[in-house]
């Protein structure tokens, strides 16, 4: 894979350039507040809720919600939520606000936890993250949603691991072969990790040179990554605007099902993935027409 160069940074420009929270004064918790209150509302508003453990570990945890009975002869299609938090923040917790408006509209939702850093690497979230992806896929039609219609998304590092989601004969795949998702929603992503290696973002990760190109979807190869809907917010720093737009640019040049990049207007890195379900949104309507173009393939009753 060619590598493209990254931007020469001062330390404190990298820095800068590499928190999001650089655009919106350096406040984001008015947003985590806003995570955490919608989520519950989730949970109280559902009468269709489960908690599933995905593995062994105390973070193998997914919340499911399923859409009320429809009596349709076809399973509902599933989004799957990875959260994000620069690997090290949020949970499934704080990430269950899209789930009203997925279900409302047909289709499953889930949101996962995986353990984070300090505690894990980069390398063992994919692996998590992955597991929990097999996992669904080997017991969707049991729980109530169609397995071959999965859809991966994630915001900030939850894109990132999203993408990682996406690759096939990626090195798990020697044990057991990954079912690949459907598609993916990639919303304000990073996809090469060797720019955070000297930021305060890598205290935590302890990332070097070659563990941050392993898990680099940029430098990885994209053989079979499914249709890709790439997205962000237009109050972001140009290097999260430059990481998503170079993702995209990759995905077509490699000849991936290629969807034009949309850059949300008046959202930040923060309050942009609450619009992915959103059909009112620009961002929800083109994740529900992405839905709409996967063909059906399990049936049953919801």
């Amino acid at each position: 894979m060619t590598q493209i160069p990254n931007p020469v940074f001062s330390p404190q420009d990298r820095e800068r350039e590499y928190s999001p929270s650089s655009c919106i004064g350096g406040n984001y918790a008015p947003y985590i507040e806003q995570y955490a209150t919608l989520s519950k509302a989730a949970l109280v508003g559902s009468a269709h809720h489960v908690e599933l453990a995905y593995g062994d570990a105390a973070a193998h945890k997914l919340d499911l919600f399923l859409p009320a009975g429809t009596h349709s002869e076809s399973l509902p299609p599933l989004l799957l939520f990875i959260h994000g938090g620069y690997w090290q923040e949020l949970s499934k917790a704080s990430s269950l606000f899209s789930a009203p408006d997925c279900t409302a509209a047909g289709i499953a939702f889930a949101a996962l936890d995986y353990t984070l850093a300090p505690q894990a690497c980069v390398h063992d979230m994919v692996l998590e993250c992955r597991k929990a992806l097999r996992w669904l896929h080997q017991h969707g039609n049991k729980l109530g949603f169609d397995p071959q219609r999965m859809v991966v998304s994630g915001s900030s590092a939850g894109a990132h691991l999203a993408a990682m989601c996406c690759l096939r004969g990626w090195e798990d795949d020697a044990d057991l072969p990954l079912g690949t998702p459907a598609a993916a929603v990639l919303v304000s992503g990073i996809y090469d990790l060797q720019p955070l290696i000297g930021t305060s973002i890598n205290d935590a990760l302890s990332l070097d040179a070659a563990s941050a190109r392993a898990v680099s979807p940029q430098l990885l190869d994209l053989t079979g990554f499914p249709p890709t809907l790439i997205g962000w917010g237009e109050i972001e720093t140009s290097e999260f605007k430059r990481q998503s737009q170079a993702f995209a640019d990759l995905l077509k040049a490699q000849g991936a099902q290629y969807l034009p990049p949309i850059e949300m207007p008046g959202r930040n890195h923060f309050d942009v993935i609450f619009d992915q379900a959103r059909p009112d949104t620009r961002l929800g309507a083109a994740t529900h027409a992405l839905f709409a173009s996967l063909p059906v393939t399990s049936t049953g009753s919801t």
